[in-house]
């Protein structure tokens, strides 16, 4: 797990709090991260997220705790007194104004030389491969590109730290994915530290060097997208980030090096301990591509089940198994399709064998 001592990071939140009348949005929430990195918190609507985003961009002052940016308390400065520049979901552009226009507005404001400002404008059009574009009106641009004139117009000012409210939310799903890559080519570019909001698991894991996973305003896990995802903390994370089976149940074995759980499906070995005690409540969570699915039973001693064939999806790189399990549980399997001509030969309602590893699950206890 990537440190999240709140005394390590250029960016810090000490116990930062945020109520409106009797709602909590924001609960206790240390976060601590690092000069450079791109940060972003992850979660469903009304978790707290753009309202702690807002705190750190001064747009909402918090009902206690603070912000520390390079070891200064920011927490009571207004937003135009902090190094920092919040790029919006609408981007916010001007319609009246040309692209060099927009990248320029808040250099003007600031009162910068006419030379300085044509050499930062320049640099940023140059930077978002919008050069050409200079003259046109925002109308005149493709979504992506309006993207990247927002994104510009926020790093001219050479920020200290970059916000970004939903950053991709306006565009469709193809350039979204185009543009993410680009966003985090030029935000490394200029070196600047980045905190984005989104509700995209895809848009944070390929974005972010860490994620905080938000729920009813508390952080409920910090990692990197692939600890949040291979060794989720509890049973919301888990079920948050991708798709997962879980199985209840009961530890049946409890040694250092190894761990089992009866459970309806029947008894799961899992090839880790976890300092448990027996007959204790938990889950094991297992990701349907980390199974794997058959006619035939495999020459396994264990982790091997039956079920039904209820659903079948064609996804293009993938398909999908529906399976009902021998006591009923819903079980999602993924199988890659790797070659172009191959087919599966199970159907609907087919009997079939399911399996996995025993290094392929997590136990959960919360």
């Amino acid at each position: 797990m990537a440190n999240n001592d709140p005394g390590q990071g250029f960016l810090v939140t000490e116990k930062l709090v945020k109520r409106f009348d009797e709602a909590l949005a924001v609960d206790d929430v240390s976060l601590s991260i690092g000069r450079g990195e791109i940060f972003a918190l992850l979660g469903s609507s009304g978790c707290g997220k753009s309202t702690l985003l807002r705190m750190l961009a001064g747009f909402e002052k918090p009902t206690s705790g603070r912000v520390l940016l390079g070891g200064q308390d920011v927490a009571q400065f207004p937003p135009y007194d902090r190094p920092m520049n919040m790029m919006f979901q609408s981007y916010a552009l001007f319609p009246h104004l040309d692209i060099w226009e927009n990248v320029a507005f808040g250099l003007k404001r600031e009162g910068l030389p006419k030379a300085e400002i044509r050499q930062r404008v320049g640099e940023m059009l140059d930077l978002v491969q919008l050069g050409p574009f200079a003259k046109r009106k925002p109308h005149q641009l493709s979504g992506g590109q309006q993207q990247r004139v927002a994104l510009a117009r926020s790093l001219a000012k050479r920020p200290k730290l970059l916000l970004l409210d939903e950053p991709l939310g306006a565009l469709d799903k193809k350039l979204r994915e185009q543009t993410q890559f680009e966003l985090v080519n030029i935000i490394e570019t200029v070196e600047v530290t980045c905190v984005m909001v989104t509700h995209d698991q895809e848009e944070a894991m390929t974005m972010a060097n860490r994620i905080a996973i938000m729920s009813k305003g508390r952080v409920l896990q910090v990692g990197s997208p692939e600890e949040v995802y291979e060794h989720p903390a509890n049973r919301f994370v888990a079920d948050f980030i991708g798709n997962v089976n879980l199985f209840e149940g009961r530890m049946s074995v409890d040694e250092a090096d190894r761990c089992a759980a009866t459970t309806g499906i029947g008894e799961i070995h899992i090839g880790h301990g976890v300092s448990g005690t027996l007959n204790m409540r938990m889950a094991v969570a297992v990701r349907p591509e980390k199974m794997q699915i058959g006619k035939s039973r495999p020459a396994l001693d264990k982790n091997v089940f039956t079920g039904k064939v209820k659903e079948i999806a064609y996804f293009g790189s993938y398909n999908t198994y529906i399976l009902a399990a021998s006591d009923g549980t819903q079980v999602r399997i993924t199988e890659s399709n790797t070659s172009r001509h191959a087919h599966s030969n199970i159907t609907w309602g087919d009997d079939v064998f399911f399996w996995w590893d025993d290094d392929a699950g997590v136990v959960l206890r919360d």
